[in-house]
Formats: structure tokens, sequence, C-alpha cells
């Protein structure tokens, strides 16, 4: 390349940046600008190469960690623009002060919730671990607030989950105990998911485990290290994922034989949404036949963010640098211009297609969000009404529930006819009975 026409260039955008910061017609900061240059040569690349601020890094640590300092609770905002309490976490510093769902922050710390929006709030409720915030909450069916003392605490936000909760509010893998099915849903690969979903598998075992659906849907994936990790908590040997790039080295990663769960019959269920590392798990027991894959065909994110330090680790770049290949050496990302015939994404194995609709998809993760919801005790569990009748997944659909509602907490869970899961207990059940 020639030195010199790079130093031209170089010195084009220089003058630009100066250019605009003396003589623009309102005053902009030499920061702005640059922070502006740099989103744009970012957006000349991908969609998943980005710029992170300094205001943003804390915030994006804690998504790929699953842990920041905070109470413990998940709010939405009502019809009525009010503050409301979505569900307190299991086991957080809210959930033991009492804080219930439904409840309304009318205050923190003394100063007015109303007209903030959700990120000030977010922003007010979550601080350094040991310091304290006080929430004045109106508990529904009361007519005077109530102060509240609460002290933050590192919180680890949960990524594998189950289909209900018991009475003590932990979650419930087991979807059929009868019959020894186990339902696990993960919604993100953070760095403690392949632990959590290590001991709920021996859990399981332990109530006689005979076949596992894992739920990856809505899913857009997480650490590349986390699905590896996952992956290999259910094969035994052979390839997991690879990955090259223009200026990387080559890298593969292969399962290991210890600690593996084998002897039972497994489904991944995905969908349209389900992307990154969720694209990894599926395709890997895929190809390996260790699972048999439900529902749509997945995103097709196959491209590798690696998170380089700015400015002495105050900012950050996430950058494209490489591309991922399933076992069987397909590719999984979809490029631009892809058509359906290609190669990208995971499909469902033949004939364990479940094409939504868009309603139909709408209605599907409104009933997954509530069913995370803690219900206060003496309310509705969340469980199906008919889950005492032998079938796990019947339901029934809300047909004004079309599009995903705001928070009001006095309505019952959606139920819904899951049409991939209960296809995923039928296949589950037919292994039995071949086992037998």
């Amino acid at each position: 390349r020639n030195v010199d026409d790079e130093y031209e260039l170089q010195r084009m955008l220089v003058d630009t940046l100066d250019q605009v910061e003396r003589n623009y017609v309102q005053g902009i900061s030499r920061r702005e600008l640059v922070e502006a240059a740099i989103d744009g040569i970012l957006r000349k690349l991908d969609p998943y190469s980005s710029y992170i601020a300094p205001d943003d890094l804390d915030r994006f640590r804690g998504s790929l960690e699953s842990e920041f300092g905070g109470i413990g609770i998940q709010i939405t905002m009502d019809r009525g623009g009010r503050l409301v309490v979505l569900s307190p976490l299991v086991g957080t510093p809210a959930h033991r002060a009492g804080i219930l769902s439904g409840d309304q922050i009318v205050e923190i710390d003394g100063r007015a919730t109303k007209g903030i929006d959700l990120d000030e709030a977010t922003t007010r409720l979550k601080g350094k671990t040991g310091s304290t915030v006080v929430l004045t909450v109106l508990h529904p069916g009361r007519t005077k607030p109530e102060k509240i003392s609460v002290t933050r605490e590192q919180i680890h936000v949960e990524t594998v989950l189950g289909d209900h909760r018991d009475s003590s509010d932990a979650w419930d893998f087991m979807i059929d105990p009868a019959k020894g099915i186990g339902y696990v849903r993960v919604t993100a690969f953070s760095r403690g998911t392949a632990d959590e979903l290590r001991r709920v598998i021996k859990s399981l075992q332990a109530r006689n485990l005979t076949g596992l659906i894992l739920d990856l849907r809505f899913n857009a994936g997480g650490l590349l290290g986390s699905a590896i990790e996952v992956s290999d908590l259910f094969i035994e040997k052979g390839r997991i994922v690879s990955t090259s790039g223009r200026n990387v080295s080559e890298r593969a990663w292969d399962a290991h034989a210890e600690n593996t769960f084998t002897g039972f019959p497994m489904v991944v269920l995905v969908n349209r949404f389900s992307a990154s590392a969720s694209e990894i798990v599926a395709a890997c027991l895929q190809d390996h036949r260790r699972a048999v894959v439900m529902g749509e065909r997945t995103w097709g994110k196959g491209s590798v963010q690696n998170v380089i330090p700015l400015e002495h680790g105050h900012s950050a770049l996430k950058l494209t640098t490489a591309s991922y290949h399933r076992p069987s050496g397909k590719n999984i990302h979809r490029f631009p211009g892809a058509a359906d015939a290609d190669d990208w994404g995971v499909k469902p194995d033949e004939g364990y297609e479940v094409r939504l609709s868009t309603a139909d998809l709408a209605l599907l993760l409104i009933s997954l969000r509530e069913r995370d919801v803690l219900q206060p005790h003496g309310t509705a569990s969340g469980k199906p009404d008919d889950a005492s009748s032998g079938d796990p997944t019947a339901g029934k659909v809300d047909p004004a529930a079309s599009a995903p509602r705001a928070a009001d907490l006095s309505q019952k869970p959606l139920q819904i006819n899951d049409r991939a899961l209960r296809m995923a207990v039928e296949y589950l059940n037919s292994e039995l009975v071949k086992a037998n």
C-alpha cells in the first residue's frame, strides 16, 4: 500500500473533524465528532460490530456476565405510565424485602418516579454493592404507600429456567414427572450458564430423567465459550465448533468424554430469533445426532465479535473478527443476499418444522415472559389450569392478546397451545415407548 495515500486519507478525516468543530452552525464537541466517525466506520461493516461508549460500558459488561449491583427486580411501565414491578428475582434483596409483582414504585430515594423512563429508573435502582435504596411502593389493593429500604447486592440473573415454579418459588424443571421428561429453557449464554445447566441436569437425573427438552427459542446468544461448554455437556467426542478469520488463527473445539450427560433422548427447540451461541449448540447436537431440532429455521448469525479495549479500558470496540462453522463444516452465517436455499442457520430436522405466524410468535413470547413472573402467593401460579390433566402442553389462547400487552398483572398468565413444545413431548414419549 502507498504510505503517502494512507497519510492523505487520514489527514482528510482530521481536516473534516477540524472544519466541523470550528465552523458548523452549532457547537459540537470533538468527542461527539470522533464517536460519530467511529460509528460511521463500523456501520460500513456489519450489524454486529459497534462502539461501546464509556457511559455504556458497565451495562455491556453486565449483559455478558448476567450480573450487576442492584436489588433484583424486573420493572415495566403500565398503561398509565406508572413504574411497576413486573417480577422480583427469587432470592434477591427485593424478594426478601417483600416486594411483589404488581407493586407500583412511587418514589426512589424520595424522588418521584412519575414521568421517568425505564432507563432512568434502572439507573436509580442500580448502584454500588452494599449501598441502600429506599423505595416507596404501593402494593396492589392498598391505598397507602409503604417505604421499603433495600440493600443492594451483586445480582445474578438466571439464564436457566424451568417450565413452572414450585410452592417455594423455585423452578421445577420436570414438565412430566410421571414419565421423567425434563424441560430447560436457556435464555442467554453467560459465564455461569453451563454450571447452572449442569446442576439442573443432575437434579433431574435424581428424579429419574428419561428425556430432555432444551428450549433455545428467543435466545439471541451470548458468549462463545459458554456455548462450547453447554454443547460439551451432551456429546462425548468430536468437533463442537470451529472459527476462522482474516487476521486470526483458525481454531477448533472438541468435546471431552468426562462429565457428559448421555443415556436419554433430547429435543432442542429453536425459532427464527435463536441466534449466535444458540445456533452453535443446536447445530452441534444436531450434527452429532444427539438431539432432534424442532421449530423454525434459526436467525443465521455465525460471526464472532472480539471486544477490544479503547482509551485504556474506558470504552471498547466490539468488532467482528471471525466466523464459525458447525461440526459438519457447513456455514451458519446468513450473509447479505443469502437465499433460502443457501446453507445458513440451523434448520429443524425433517418432519419437525413448526412455522408460526407473527401473531402466534407474539403470543408465544408473551406466554414465556409471563411464565417468568413471580406471582404473589395466593394468586395465579402461572401453571396451566389443566396441568393436572396429564397433558403438560395443554392450554388456551387468549384471543385479545395478539400483540404484546402492557403490564397488567391482575390477569392470569397467558396460556397458549405451544405446538413445538407439544411435538417435543410427543416425540420423547414415542422414544420412551421404543426403549421399552
